[in-house]
């Protein structure tokens, strides 16, 4: 009997990973102390428009490699309104970002643009301009890449209560995040570009 357990666990590994994850999850969020809210706040969810993954072109070798490797892209196409602590901020219509960065064995069971949706929004924009915008179209100054991984951790738990999954998400951010982190800056781009 345990031979097959084991077996069954081995031959469908991922499923295995996320099973063992829930049970972890759900242990620890039992004991887990809840963290204060940062009063974040929104009326609608982001209106969203899927990017083209561009395969046409690519030939055999490329577009199959795009298909298992490539990730879906979206373009915000309406102003995202939110709050935070106390302070109203905007996502500007026009804005391209991939959600969060799940690794592949994975997104099977969570997905991008899922329950992580709109941290992966607010966090996308901060590592891409290292700051956030403000309503008035003002910034809140330069913030550090830890600053942006506890502020996407914080938004998630107040939206989706997932206090495991947000944490490990951002521990995630932390030990790998800084590939992206640094990748946007060396290109260093400013809002309204």
């Amino acid at each position: 009997m345990i031979d097959l357990i084991l077996g069954l666990a081995t031959q469908f590994w991922p499923m295995t990973v996320f099973i063992i994850l829930v049970i972890i999850g759900f242990i620890i969020n039992l004991f887990d102390k809840k963290v204060d809210s940062i009063g974040f706040k929104y009326k609608d969810y982001p209106h969203l428009k899927p990017i083209r993954i561009a395969t046409k072109g690519k030939g055999f070798w490329g577009a199959l490699l795009l298909w298992f490797f490539g990730t879906r892209h979206w373009e915000v196409v309406k102003d995202f309104n939110y709050s935070l602590k106390g302070q109203n901020f905007i996502i500007p219509k026009g804005f391209k970002f991939d959600g969060a960065s799940v690794p592949k064995f994975l997104a099977q069971f969570l997905s991008p643009v899922g329950v992580l949706l709109i941290g992966g929004l607010i966090h996308d924009y901060g590592y891409k301009y290292e700051t956030l915008l403000l309503k008035n179209k003002k910034t809140i100054g330069i913030k550090t890449q830890k600053w942006m991984d506890e502020t996407f951790r914080d938004i998630n738990i107040e939206v989706n209560g997932f206090y495991f999954l947000n944490y490990l998400a951002y521990w995630a951010l932390r030990l790998g995040g800084f590939v992206a982190w640094n990748k946007h800056r060396k290109v260093n781009a400013k809002i309204g570009d």
